[in-house]
C-alpha cells in the first residue's frame, strides 16, 4: 500500500510540475499577444487619423470645385 501512495505522489507531482510549466508558456503568449494588440492598437489610430486628413482635404477640394474652382458637376462640358 504504501508503494501505491508513494507513486500516485510523485504522479501528482508531475501533473503539478506540467500544469506550472504550460502556465508559465500561457502568460509568455499572453504578454506577446497584449504586446501586439498595442502596436495595433497605434496603428489604428494613425490609419483613423490619415482617414480623417484625407476625407477633409476631399471635403474641401469639393468645396473649392463647387465655389467656382472647376465645372460643376451636372454642367456639360464644352465638347458635347
Amino acid at each position: 500500500m504504501a508503494i501505491y501512495s508513494w507513486s500516485v505522489q510523485v504522479m501528482n507531482v508531475d501533473r503539478i510540475i506540467e500544469l506550472e510549466i504550460k502556465q508559465a508558456y500561457q502568460e509568455d503568449l499572453i504578454q506577446a499577444l497584449n504586446q501586439v494588440v498595442a502596436g495595433q492598437q497605434i496603428q489604428i489610430g494613425k490609419l483613423e487619423e490619415t482617414c480623417k486628413l484625407l476625407h477633409d482635404k476631399i471635403k474641401s477640394l469639393g468645396h473649392a470645385i463647387n465655389d467656382g474652382g472647376g465645372a460643376q458637376a451636372d454642367e456639360r462640358p464644352p465638347h458635347y
